[in-house]
Parts: C-alpha cells; sequence; structure tokens
C-alpha cells in the first residue's frame, strides 16, 4: 500500500517571545542575541501604506496576497482600508476568506486548476475570474456550472489579460501572460454574453517608476475595447508600483494615480471603474531582516541569509536594500563606511548578493545586519535549501528604514504565534 503524504517545504516562522513586545530591533537584538535570521515587521507602517493608497487611488485597491501573505500583514492592509484582495491560488482564497469573512476576493491568475475554480466559486464564493485564452474561458464556465451561450452567470466576472510590450519594470512581467491585442477583443466578446462582470486587465511590470507606462497601457486597452465592440464594466490597471531602495528614489504615488485617471477618463467607458492590485507598495517598508555576519573575507561578508532565503531579490534580480549595523558590544564601529558583497548560508556559489552594501569599513563575525524594505516578497519566497529554512518573526515600533525622520513611531505591536 502506497502512503501519500504532503510536506511544506519551509518551517513556519516562528515567534520570539511570548512577553511584552519590546520596542526597537535594537532591543531586541540585544535580549536575543539570534543566530538564526530575524523578520521584523512593522504593522502600523503597512496600515499608513495601505490608508494612503486606498485614500489616493481614484477607483479600488485590491490588495496583491502573493507580495506577503503573513496573516499579521493580511491585517495590517486590512485595517488600512483594504476590503478587496488579488489571489492567484486556492491557499491564498481560503486564507483570506478564513480571515476576512467579508472580503472581497478574486481569482487574477490567468490559468487555473480545474479543483481551484470549483472550490473558489463553490466553497469561498468568488466570482471574479481571470483568463487570457479561449480554453480557459471554457473551462471557468464548465467549473462554475455556466454553459456558454445561456447568459450570464449571476455575479460573474470574467477579465481578459491583456498582454503588454516588454517595458522598462525593473521586474518585466511580459512574457508569461497576456493576449495579443487582437485576441484579447475576440475573449471580450467571447465572454460578455456569460459575465455579469466583464473587465480588462494588464500588467505594466513590478517596480515600475515610469507613471507614462499606464499612459501607454491605457490607451492601448482603449483600443482594444473599441475593436470589441462590447461593454466592459472594469479596467483593472494591475501593479507594479514602486517604492523607494537605496538609490531609486520613485515620483510620488499622486503622480502614478494623475496619469491613471486622467488617461481613464480620456476613454469615456460610461459606468466603467477602475481597479488596481498593488503588494510592494503597500507592505515593502513594513519589513526588515536582522542576519548576523557569519565570516568575513576583505569585502565580502558571509550572513545566515540569502538568496534561498528572504533575499532572493538582492540575487539575480540586483536590488540593494537599505543596511545597517548591529553591534552589542565594544569597540562601537567605524564612521567610515565601504561597500560589501554578501553571501548567503548555502553551499551554492550562486548564493550572492552584489549590493553594494554600505556599512562600517569595520564590519566584523558577529555583528548583525538589518536589511529593510523587504516587506514585499521576502519571507514568502524562502525555501528549505540545504536546510536553512528556519527563521523568526517578531513585530517592533520602529520607523521604517527609510521613513523621513519625522514620520511618526509605530504603534506597538504583539509578538506573532508560531
Amino acid at each position: 500500500m502506497t502512503l501519500l503524504r504532503t510536506r511544506a517545504a519551509v518551517t513556519p516562522l516562528r515567534c520570539s517571545f511570548d512577553a511584552e513586545i519590546l520596542p526597537s530591533v535594537d532591543a531586541l537584538i540585544a535580549v536575543e542575541r539570534p543566530e538564526e535570521p530575524m523578520h521584523c515587521l512593522r504593522p502600523a507602517a503597512i496600515a499608513d501604506a495601505a490608508a494612503g493608497f486606498v485614500a489616493g487611488f481614484p477607483g479600488q485597491t485590491l490588495y496583491a496576497v502573493k507580495c506577503n501573505p503573513e496573516p499579521a500583514v493580511l491585517r495590517a492592509v486590512w485595517d488600512g482600508g483594504v476590503r478587496h484582495f488579488d489571489c492567484a491560488s486556492a491557499a491564498e482564497v481560503a486564507l483570506v476568506r478564513t480571515m476576512f469573512p467579508e472580503a472581497g476576493i478574486h481569482f487574477m491568475h490567468p490559468v487555473k486548476a480545474r479543483g481551484a475554480i470549483r472550490a473558489a466559486w463553490g466553497e469561498h464564493g468568488v466570482r471574479d475570474f481571470v483568463l487570457d485564452s479561449a480554453d480557459e474561458l471554457a473551462k471557468i464556465l464548465a467549473e462554475t456550472g455556466v454553459e456558454a451561450g445561456t447568459g450570464a452567470a449571476e455575479g460573474l466576472g470574467l477579465f481578459i489579460r491583456l498582454a503588454l510590450p516588454k517595458g522598462t519594470a525593473m521586474h518585466d512581467l511580459s512574457g508569461k501572460f497576456g493576449a495579443s491585442p487582437e485576441d484579447a477583443a475576440a475573449l471580450l466578446r467571447a465572454a460578455r454574453p456569460s459575465a455579469g462582470r466583464l473587465g480588462l486587465c494588464f500588467h505594466v511590470g513590478s517596480q515600475m517608476l515610469d507613471p507614462l507606462a499606464w499612459r501607454q497601457a491605457l490607451a492601448l486597452a482603449g483600443e482594444v475595447i473599441a475593436a470589441a465592440g462590447v461593454a466592459i464594466e472594469v479596467i483593472d490597471v494591475g501593479g507594479g508600483f514602486p517604492v523607494a531602495y537605496p538609490g531609486i528614489e520613485p515620483p510620488p504615488l499622486g503622480a502614478f494615480f494623475a496619469e491613471i485617471e486622467a488617461s481613464f477618463e480620456a476613454l469615456a467607458l460610461p459606468g466603467a471603474i477602475l481597479w488596481a492590485e498593488p503588494g510592494r507598495a503597500l507592505v515593502a517598508a513594513g519589513g526588515s531582516v536582522v542576519v548576523q555576519v557569519q565570516a568575513r573575507r576583505g569585502q565580502e561578508l558571509f550572513v545566515n541569509d540569502g538568496v534561498y532565503g528572504a533575499l532572493s531579490d538582492a540575487g539575480a534580480p540586483g536590488f540593494t536594500f537599505p543596511a545597517r549595523l548591529i553591534r552589542l558590544d565594544p569597540p562601537p564601529p567605524a564612521a567610515a563606511e565601504q561597500p560589501f558583497v554578501l553571501f548567503g548560508p548555502t553551499c551554492d556559489s550562486a548564493d550572492r548578493m552584489a549590493g553594494p552594501f554600505w556599512l562600517p569599513e569595520d564590519v566584523a563575525e558577529g555583528d548583525w545586519i538589518e536589511l529593510g524594505q523587504l516587506g514585499a516578497y521576502g519571507a514568502c519566497l524562502r525555501t528549505a535549501f540545504n536546510g536553512f529554512d528556519r527563521a523568526r518573526l517578531v513585530e517592533v515600533r520602529d520607523r521604517p528604514m527609510l521613513a523621513a525622520p519625522d514620520q511618526p513611531l509605530a504603534q506597538p505591536g504583539l509578538a506573532l504565534a508560531a
């Protein structure tokens, strides 16, 4: 008899404390002296960012759960006023529905398993589904019990993913999903009879610094809608809204919102509304990771987290994160700084983060380094490679590492259960 078992690749992030939350990362390190990576959440910073986006965006805000599905992060996003969630899997759908029974959940992955569609529709009340092919349209109609050509299903939302040309985003997303303009127009016509709500969506790429990218995408969307010759209810402008990193200072979010609103109004679509799917813009500043230096070799530092852990974006994508040294014992760190390369803990030579990461020139084995702007995609990209899958999660009251000096301190949080 064959025994089938499932196994999670990564152990859950573990709580550090059962007692009172410590006010700062430095206080936490002084007590804990961790030899494993420490993930530090700032829920108030996430809630503030979410509230700002909801207030400024001229439409409905859907948080992209894939960016960080940690329950404490989802609660902070909810506290900031987000009531709709962009989910990409049955597991994400179930998580959001369990936490927020009244939330709006939208299944925005263009290719889905049949069982995932059935569970989302029948068990969790999801009514909106994205597609980019005739085969996926047929699959959705079959698994939701809607027969093509028999009229619109009550509440069924069908969203056609439009492919965009390769742009200038730090993470290009043009190569995997999306229908050509001609195919997208045909899919709009095919989906219209079955859709209680019909939409067109796109994604300009992750960490897009140019507001004009949305102008160009919306202009193309308008051409597709005109060619389709059917009414639509929603244009979903996707995510990609940028945040600051060392050496990168994007325009304020208001510049993006203004460009989107003006370009959308120019399309003159009666009754249509805007959606957006931000992820990074809501949560990046709300997370950091504390690593410990295990060895130094010239200007190379070996630390206990890397590209197979929370620092994936610091590998091949080449993101540089704000860094600061934490040293508990004398002597104090040198005032002069120099650039360092980081190596992660695994045996793979690809576990390398070029940075540069600017740190005191006398950084040494045993010191700790806090790396900021890691609330987006850090913890959720962890793997169990080489067995380095243990990490801790705490909430702290510090300002985000790239926050303005006059930004108010976050409110006290609670240590998280494992």
